[in-house]
């Protein structure tokens, strides 16, 4: 079994990406990781009932790709930081600018102050 959801509405999210994906002749990783270069496909995807932004740079970094997933991990890290509540997108760029300046991978930073956060909560 590859997913275990025990919540209908995640069954029916998974099973809209599925069917999104297919319609579009995404049919492996590699589709995905290309398909995932075009903002009108992101934009597709952001129309399935409980996919956001997050939901895609998830996505994104499981096909191999370096995003910044914001959660509510990294939402509390960045205000402990002292940094103000931000939109998702605009924390998003303050995470990818950090990883930058600290030479480091996007998904990586990302992966790091997850796993930081979620062993304090």
């Amino acid at each position: 079994m590859a997913m275990k959801f025990n919540h209908a509405q995640k069954v029916a999210t998974a099973h809209a990406i599925t069917d999104l994906l297919a319609a579009h002749g995404v049919n492996t990783r590699e589709d995905l990781h290309a398909w995932l270069d075009h903002q009108a496909n992101r934009a597709a995807l952001r129309t399935v009932k409980g996919v956001g932004p997050k939901s895609i740079d998830y996505i994104g970094n499981l096909v191999g790709r370096s995003h910044v997933a914001v959660d509510v991990h990294l939402r509390a890290f960045a205000v402990d930081a002292g940094v103000p509540d931000l939109p998702y997108d605009q924390l998003r760029a303050v995470y990818e600018e950090a990883a930058a300046l600290l030479g480091h991978d996007k998904g990586g930073l990302e992966h790091a102050v997850w796993r930081h956060r979620s062993k304090a909560a």
